[in-house]
């Protein structure tokens, strides 16, 4: 599965203590990140995260265009909702198309380890199937 991390500046701690304790369940699937979160991360962990630029850089719109190709299986967007951010649009559309899309989003840590806990279970593989019959994909 393909699985985004995103975390504002003052949750990116939070965002790695996480990703460390749910190390075992990401290993094997396909990371991906805006830059320092994912830097971050690979810092602490083992494993490898496909990092794309900084979030108020254009990192947002880059996991939201794999998003709108229906490419992402599950993000993982820890948000600061006391700090305005400059690139408030970006993150407004990035979360308006997870909800078109139908991919499982957490904005908190409480949120994310319930998907956590699913994506161990194989409660999401109904995401392979959606993979499956994407526009373009020969069956």
């Amino acid at each position: 599965m393909n699985i985004a991390f995103i975390a504002h500046d003052r949750k990116k701690d939070e965002m790695v203590n996480f990703v460390i304790a749910y190390e075992n369940v990401f290993t094997g699937h396909d990371l991906y990140s805006t830059g320092t979160t994912g830097t971050r991360i690979m810092e602490q962990t083992d494993l490898q995260i496909h990092r794309f630029m900084s979030g108020p850089l254009g990192g947002d719109q880059q996991i939201g265009a794999m998003v709108a190709k229906n490419e992402m299986d599950l993000i993982i967007f820890l948000r600061d909702p006391l700090m305005a951010q400059p690139h408030e649009p970006d993150i407004s559309a990035l979360l308006r198309l997870c909800d078109v899309q139908g991919i499982p989003l957490a904005t908190n840590v409480a949120t994310a380890e319930i998907l956590v806990l699913a994506l161990d279970r194989g409660d999401l593989g109904w995401r392979e199937l959606v993979d499956k019959y994407k526009p373009g994909v020969e069956l």
